[in-house]
């Protein structure tokens, strides 16, 4: 008999980017840019810290089960009944919901390919069979995805914004999947930064909800709300899958600090616009900085840009590092020339400029 469970063996450890504070203490180094975790450079709401201060007295007793006034507030803003909504340990343990709820052994998910890390395990934790789709230009070729779906899938997860390219599928490439998709599948929407996107083509996937159809939409407060800390997210769904999400959901998953200081960031749209704003400026003085290196990039609806450097990427970073700069390498998604470069604040940016630009001088 087995001691460990065979489908564990095949997962992939996740390597999170590297602390600015473990390679300060590895180099030496006084002062280290982190920009590799995706993280907002303006940090959460003063409202959402207050509310955070308020809440830490209280953090002798559990947390509300059913996140009450988060609920309330969250049904108000997205417009939509509190019945399809959930709360979670970041959009992650929603995602790892999908999979408890909906995949049964040997039953397909289809995804892009690369995929966030989590979408891929959580086929494998349910052995079920990840199905990876290879992008095309950066993007979701979402009419390959149509294609590989078989009387065996269960699950579609569709990242839009793309985790690591940052790329979005359109409104009308969504519909022409949507239309007729077969019965018995459901469709995640991965939306984490879709509150960066500034194109006039991104769909509405809360409209499928709205519809009854087999979607859930997956969002955050990591990102634009600088609550990653925190660890809370959410799903939105109709009423018949949402009782299912709700049956597999652990007890007091959601701590009453991370819904205080998410529901206070609700009520402080003036961060979002300033996070908003923020990214908008730096996403165009990257841009403008990467062209005149010469060098390709994906086209980004997110809050970081996908590089190709035509170099080893972990050489790049290993120099970078040294220079007080961390970026995310792009060989753990299977594109060893690229990184992934978090857009921070103007001396940010402009401090990962000009590391780069001094590595690609002297070369690798």
């Amino acid at each position: 008999m087995n001691l460990i469970r065979e489908t564990i063996n095949r997962l992939k450890l996740y390597r999170p980017g590297k602390p600015a504070d473990q390679v300060e203490r590895e180099l030496g180094l006084k002062e280290v840019t982190k920009l590799a975790s995706n993280e907002n450079p303006l940090g959460p709401s003063p409202r959402a810290v207050a509310a955070m201060v308020e809440a830490l007295k209280e953090v002798r007793l559990y947390p509300d089960n059913d996140c009450y006034h988060l609920m309330k507030a969250m049904a108000k803003h997205l417009d939509v009944p509190e019945d399809w909504l959930i709360m979670g340990r970041g959009s992650d343990e929603v995602i790892h919901l999908l999979g408890l709820a909906f995949v049964n052994p040997g039953e397909e998910v289809l995804m892009a390919d690369p995929p966030f890390a989590l979408h891929e395990s959580t086929a494998v934790v349910m052995d079920g069979v990840a199905v990876k789709v290879p992008l095309k230009d950066y993007m979701h070729d979402l009419g390959a995805m149509r294609e590989a779906i078989t009387p065996k899938t269960k699950l579609i997860f569709i990242s839009n914004p793309h985790n690591p390219t940052g790329t979005m599928v359109t409104r009308r490439e969504v519909e022409r999947f949507m239309d007729g998709l077969p019965q018995g599948i459901v469709v995640a929407f991965d939306e984490a930064y879709f509150e960066y996107v500034d194109s006039s083509e991104y769909p509405d996937s809360l409209a499928y909800v709205r519809q009854g159809r087999n979607v859930v939409v997956l969002r955050t407060f990591s990102k634009i709300y600088a609550l990653a800390g925190l660890r809370i997210g959410y799903g939105i769904a109709p009423p018949n899958l949402m009782q299912h999400l709700r049956q597999v959901r652990q007890p007091f998953n959601v701590s009453n600090v991370a819904q205080a200081a998410a529901t206070a960031s609700l009520a402080d749209k003036e961060q979002v616009e300033r996070s908003r704003l923020v990214n908008q400026e730096g996403k165009r003085y990257l841009e403008g900085q990467l062209r005149r290196l010469g060098l390709k990039f994906a086209p980004s609806q997110a809050n970081f840009i996908f590089v190709d450097l035509r170099l080893d990427s972990v050489a790049v970073f290993e120099k970078l590092l040294r220079q007080g700069v961390i970026v995310r390498t792009g060989d753990i998604f299977d594109f060893p020339t690229h990184i992934r470069v978090t857009i921070g604040t103007q001396a940010d940016n402009e401090k990962f400029i000009a590391a780069l630009e001094k590595v690609l001088s002297q070369g690798v």
